[in-house]
Order: C-alpha cells, then structure tokens, then sequence
C-alpha cells in the first residue's frame, strides 16, 4: 500500500472496474486447491514454479512478455472443471474487490479456453451469475459480464462461440453486458475480426476490444475504424507512442480507455509506473479508468494500481475525482446506478477534502 497522505482517501474511494479477468483472478491458492479436487496435474516436474503458490508467485514476478504471462494464465485455468470452480473463483474476486471499495466491476471471462475443455457456456455463466447474486446481497456491488473471444484461436471458432451466447438469449436478457477480444494481440490485427463484430453491432451488442497494449497505436485506430469498438481496453500505446490527432479522437469521443498500469510493467509494455502516460490522459482530456488486469498474476488488485500512481505522480482529490467519475460514466451500468456512484464519490470526496483543510 501506498505511503502517502491520500492512502486514507484513495481506499475510501467508490471505485469502479472495467478490466479485470475473472480467471486472471486465481490465486496461487485456490488454483493447487482446485487441482487437488479435481485430480488436475500441474507440470510441476517440467516447471518448478508449480511447487507451491509461493514458487508460482515468484514466477508471476518474471514474465518477459504478454505471451510468457498467457502461457501460465491458460494452464492455470485448466483446473476451472465445474460449476462450483467458477463460482468460487468470480465469488473470491468479488470478496477481494469490495474490500477494496469497488461498488461497481464489468469483468471479462473467456468461454473459448472452457468449452475446449468440454465445459459449456451455459455452465460457465450460469456459475457466475451465482457468484454475481452472492456479491450483490453481500456487498452491495452490481456486476456485469463481458465475453471475451480469443485472439489466438480461429475466426470459425469466434463466431460459433458468439452465435451460441446469442441465441441462448444472454445479450438480449442482460446476462452479458458486452462482448470483448483478448489473448496474443501483435500477430492477430483487428481487420481479422470485422465479421464478428459486425454480426454484434447489427443485433445492438455493445463492444470493446484489447488494442494497442503491445500492438501499435495502428491496432487502436483499426478497433475504431473497423470494428466500431466501443471502448478500448489498455490502449496505452496510443498515449505513449501514437500521435496528437489519436489521441484528441479519442478525448473528443470519449471512448473510455481501461488502462492498467501494473498490468503494464509486469508485461515490459512500460519500463515503469513513471512512464504510464498519466498525465498526457488528464491533460488531454480523455476518457479511462485504472484496472487490476489480472491481479493474481501482477501482484495487485485495483487499490494496489490506484497506490502506484499516487506514489509517482502524487495526484490530488481533485485529480482522483475527475478519474472517478469519468471511469463511472464510461460505465455500462444504468443511469440510475451510475447517479448512485457518483453521488458516493461525491460525498467520500467532500469528507476528505474538509480534512485536508482543517490540516
């Protein structure tokens, strides 16, 4: 935790998430547990880090690249067998959320690793809607679910996984708030997905995508133009390398970026917490939220992220304000919940700026 002033304040804070991997959620813990339960063996004799939780944290702390962090995330998933796995597993992130304040989180999963495995759709979905229920009555935190597609796998594949989603009713009933796309992104441009978005925004299903987070700013700009994505997830590159014309497109539309900054040091797309674009984001004026990407993997959920930037770039209320309440009205929550969290906001951060005065 950070060791500011604002440490108070920023856990405090409502916060909401809109990058988070529900199976990038899987604690060293619960992944040996779920093993053991379900009689999975782990490569612990070819791969050491498979030990203990502690030797697998360990490892999470040396991942060279976005793909050297997949290899470990997909192997960790395969433990996920039944309903209950999945379950526990969104229930924990929940649990772990909340404690951090978080009133509001749309997360993603990916129904493609499971149904490989011989696990259906409906089982995956119908598990977190359990856990989803559960955080509501127990924490008062609303939740929605984004389907993510695999970059890595074919477009057939893609498109029978969305077709499935849609006629089994879960865009049109609310189950699914949105679909996404995510795994290895350089070999995979967004030109190669066109149909399936397509296909989504001719039946009125919103979409986001991962782009530009070890792509270039190009992979951004082909999200917008091509894919009509709605949102973009991480997006950092087109801050730290793409030009001023992407960057007052993206302000000027309010496309809301999900950026991750511990996410990104922990994948080498920043050399640094102090080379995240921060500032260039507020100057700009565009629109994003801080995330936790896939916390049991990068050492830290979404306080953690909020921590790391208060330590480098010492923000103030003001500044957290503005980030929050943007990162609310990106939301693809109803207007009412949303009036609800700002409201919140608003009163967490009057009570901490007449400390600060009275200081």
């Amino acid at each position: 935790m950070c060791n500011t002033p604002l440490h108070g304040f920023l856990a405090a804070l409502p916060k909401v998430e809109h990058h988070m991997h529900l199976e990038g959620s899987l604690e060293p813990e619960l992944l040996l547990e779920l093993a053991a339960k379900n009689g999975i063996t782990l490569p612990a004799s070819a791969d050491p880090a498979f030990v203990s939780a502690e030797s697998l944290r360990g490892r999470y702390e040396e991942f060279r690249n976005l793909d050297d962090f997949l290899g470990y995330y997909y192997i960790g998933m395969s433990v996920l067998i039944d309903g209950s796995d999945f379950e526990a597993l969104a229930y924990a992130y929940f649990a772990k959320a909340a404690s951090q304040n978080v009133r509001h989180a749309e997360v993603f999963f990916d129904p493609q690793a499971h149904e490989s495995r011989g696990i259906t759709l409906s089982t995956v979905v119908t598990s977190f809607k359990k856990a989803q229920a559960r955080a509501e009555a127990d924490f008062g935190m609303t939740t929605q679910l984004i389907m993510c597609l695999l970059r890595h796998l074919p477009l057939s594949g893609a498109m029978e996984t969305f077709t499935r989603a849609k006629d089994a009713g879960y865009f049109a009933d609310g189950t699914l708030a949105a679909i996404g796309m995510d795994s290895s992104e350089i070999p995979f441009p967004p030109p190669m997905w066109t149909s399936v978005y397509n296909a989504a925004k001719e039946s009125a299903i919103r979409r986001t995508v991962h782009a530009g987070e070890e792509g270039p700013p190009l992979y951004v700009t082909q999200a917008l133009d091509l894919l009509d994505a709605q949102r973009i997830d991480h997006g950092i590159r087109a801050l730290t390398e793409g030009d001023d014309a992407l960057v007052r497109r993206l302000a000027s539309s309010k496309t809301l970026l999900t950026m991750c900054p511990l996410s990104n040091v922990k994948l080498n797309c920043i050399s640094s917490i102090s080379s995240f674009p921060l500032r260039r984001l507020i100057d700009a004026g565009v629109r994003f939220s801080i995330n936790s990407d896939d916390p049991a993997y990068f050492g830290g959920y979404i306080l953690e992220n909020y921590c790391a930037l208060q330590e480098v770039f010492d923000l103030s209320i003001r500044d957290w304000e503005i980030i929050t309440k943007g990162a609310v009205i990106g939301s693809w929550c109803v207007e009412e919940r949303k009036d609800q969290l700002l409201s919140e906001i608003e009163d967490i951060v009057n009570v901490w700026g007449r400390k600060f005065e009275e200081q």
